[in-house]
């Protein structure tokens, strides 16, 4: 997305770790921006994360958000150390059966044993159109890096 973003040590972190997250891969998310305390993620609407209705499935955009802000949090700790969702709060305030959702993370506060983040979940249509889809806030730990 932004040529300085996408090949900074940070960005190549993120994506590193991001590339090892199976669940991330299944569902066709992409990595598309990592400021230090933000993360941007991207998820195109497909069978692969519908419910029954056809729209976006709120295990999907939970997930999207999940790792939004984790990764946020990831820019927060030092580079021998990951990060885990201890728990996350999620309010879905719309739901579509197609286009594109955007989830950006953000560091709120970051400590030494905890860092709290938020994420917000954006849908965006065919035409470019955006709108909020779901917000969430979450509490992450910093965790030995084992791989």
């Amino acid at each position: 997305m932004i040529a300085e973003t996408t090949n900074s040590e940070l960005f190549k972190r993120v994506k590193a770790s991001f590339m090892r997250q199976g669940m991330m891969q299944n569902l066709g998310a992409q990595l598309l921006r990592v400021e230090p305390g933000l993360c941007e993620v991207s998820l195109q609407h497909s069978d692969r994360v519908s419910q029954q209705q056809g729209g976006f499935h709120g295990g999907a955009m939970g997930a999207l958000a999940d790792i939004a802000g984790g990764y946020a949090a990831l820019t927060a700790v030092p580079s021998d150390l990951e990060v885990t969702t201890v728990e996350y709060k999620i309010n879905f305030l719309a739901s579509f059966g197609s286009g594109e959702l955007r989830a950006i993370g953000r560091v709120v506060k970051a400590g030494k044993r905890i860092i709290v983040t938020t994420a917000e979940v954006t849908h965006i249509d065919a035409s470019g159109k955006q709108t909020a889809c779901a917000v969430m806030q979450q509490t992450i730990v910093p965790v030995p890096k084992t791989y």
